[in-house]
């Protein structure tokens, strides 16, 4: 696997994915550029924006890279993130450092090998989102610069429980076969994306730990929540 050596700017560091949940009170264009914002502020060393509308905005008031995604929900196919070559195309338009697409193994319109053949085309760098071994193995052997853990347990063969940890042993075996791994997924502590650099990955993504308000709001308020009675009480 051959390393671009600008991918080196992400070394040891967090990414912050701004994604708002899908019309919650937050899904606003300048919240996610006031997200992006704060989290540079904070010490990320790179954003996850969703949208090219939202990459351009974000690209023009940030000094990090920006990785660029575009979802879509298609009929026939469970493939969300980056999943058409246009796609690509206006990622890169807009100003992305980094293009991630969905590189499972699962039903496709576009072969993964397309996509990464055309954001090559242009100046961005190329992530892998993966569910498991095989998925990485396969991306690496492509030539992607990085490789995320970020679908592992949330296609068929890999869905977990949403309050399950994250991927280590994923994480692990991919960079024991050399891959530059961004851990990805249910990293919800300081702690636990410390771990991750730990189990061998080169940079860290947390979402929803810390901008999702109501997530983190929900996570508390179940810890608050009184045990269910017992029925036979």
């Amino acid at each position: 696997m051959v390393h671009d050596p600008r991918a080196k700017r992400w070394a040891g560091g967090l990414i912050v994915s701004c994604q708002p949940l899908e019309g919650g009170a937050m899904d606003q264009d300048e919240t996610v550029v006031a997200m992006a914002l704060a989290a540079q502020a904070g010490g990320a060393t790179a954003l996850r924006i969703e949208g090219a509308a939202r990459v351009r905005q974000v690209v023009a008031r940030v000094g990090i890279p920006v990785i660029g995604i575009v979802k879509r929900d298609l009929a026939g196919s469970a493939v969300r993130i980056t999943p058409l070559l246009e796609d690509v195309d206006a990622l890169c338009a807009a100003g992305a450092a980094v293009v991630a697409v969905d590189a499972t193994q699962r039903l496709r319109p576009v072969q993964v090998a397309a996509l990464l053949q055309r954001i090559r085309q242009g100046p961005c760098l190329a992530m892998a989102d993966c569910s498991c071994l095989t998925d990485g193995l396969a991306a690496r052997d492509l030539g992607f610069d990085w490789v995320g853990s970020t679908l592992s347990g949330y296609t068929a063969d890999t869905v977990c429980a949403e309050d399950s940890p994250p991927d280590w042993a994923l994480i692990r075996q991919l960079s024991q076969r050399g891959c530059w791994v961004v851990a990805e997924g249910r990293l919800r502590t300081p702690a636990q994306a410390a771990q991750a650099l730990r189990e061998g990955a080169r940079a860290v993504t947390v979402g929803s730990a810390i901008t999702r308000v109501e997530h983190i709001t929900s996570w508390f308020a179940l810890a608050l929540s009184p045990p269910v009675p017992d029925a036979g009480a």
